[in-house]
């Protein structure tokens, strides 16, 4: 079992329109809602690929009870959520069928008050406790009220309970969370560059493990993804760039890595996993799905190259 938490969910609502216009009327030509926020995306690839998933984190009002409608209808995940006075936030992607491009329009959380942080804190423990958890992942950004700190408490938690844990986050919560020394970390380039300070990815990964990080798995957006282990360090893409909606490829790619440790597979294989669901997501309407013939082609041709061990100054070995 693999334990998610999305301290900020959403209701994920995407409109697909003909051309995006400004300043104009749509007439939108369909609608999906999905349990959204990075965390619950995941648990529901997890449960696509046949792990079983609890769900945790915040939810509340008329928009967090229709979330847990349809997350109850999602085969594989057990909801776990804490319930809140505030309402859950939704999210809503527009996706321009003309040119495959998305404007993604994300609300504000909720305000979560102290003792609901310390209601959610307390279950959290209890969920850690699970004789058959496999792992946690800490997915997405903190609602107001939620202590900046919060990712670093939960990263501790878990490695004090022996669970290897994720971290994917951004800003400061991503830097505090990291001095825990969570066992991976998954930004895309920007967030590892605001971390850093360094552009270049394979540069800014090893940097990101000097920091905190056991593992650095860095989204290179339609160029795959990189992961710098202790024992050394690979790079994987697509035979060729997927058009469509990307929302939510990144959180297929967390799943993937998530999957292939449950699985004990080797590095290479996680990756060239991850990889492969993140492009079949973007073939998906809808964030937390992916393109099943489109993920199991892409997984037998996608390239895994090494680019080297880590040195002990946390550097990329000559050549490499």
């Amino acid at each position: 079992m693999i334990l998610t938490v999305t301290l900020n969910a959403a209701l994920d609502i995407t409109y697909a329109v003909p051309r995006l216009l400004a300043h104009s009327s749509h007439r939108v030509t369909r609608v999906t809602e999905r349990p959204g926020g990075k965390g619950l995306n995941v648990a529901r690839v997890l449960a696509a690929l046949g792990h079983r998933a609890v769900a945790t984190g915040f939810v509340g009002g008329a928009t967090g009870a229709a979330l847990r409608e349809q997350l109850a209808a999602v085969e594989g995940v057990e909801d776990a959520l804490v319930p809140i006075a505030g309402s859950t936030r939704r999210t809503i992607g527009v996706v321009d069928a003309a040119s495959g491009d998305t404007t993604q329009l994300n609300e504000p959380g909720p305000t979560v008050t102290s003792a609901e942080w310390d209601a959610f804190a307390t279950a959290y423990a209890g969920l850690l406790g699970g004789p058959d958890l496999q792992a946690v992942a800490l997915c997405g950004s903190l609602p107001p009220g939620v202590p900046v700190g919060a990712y670093a408490h939960l990263v501790r938690g878990a490695r004090g309970a022996g669970v290897p844990v994720l971290l994917d986050t951004s800003g400061e919560a991503l830097r505090r969370g990291l001095a825990a020394r969570p066992d991976l970390v998954k930004p895309n380039t920007d967030e590892l560059a605001g971390l850093t300070g360094f552009t270049e990815p394979l540069r800014a990964a090893h940097d990101a493990r000097k920091r905190g990080a056991r593992t650095v798995a860095a989204s290179l957006g339609a160029d795959g993804m990189l992961v710098v282990t202790a024992e050394g360090g690979w790079r994987a893409a697509p035979p060729t760039r997927i058009a469509g909606n990307p929302t939510g490829a990144g959180d297929s790619a967390v799943a993937g890595l998530l999957s292939g440790l449950a699985e004990r597979l080797p590095w290479p294989d996680r990756l060239a996993r991850a990889v492969a669901l993140s492009a079949a997501t973007v073939r998906s309407p809808a964030a937390g799905e992916f393109d099943r013939p489109t993920y199991d082609e892409l997984l037998s041709t996608i390239k895994v190259t090494e680019t080297g061990k880590v040195t002990e100054t946390g550097s990329p070995e000559p050549g490499s």
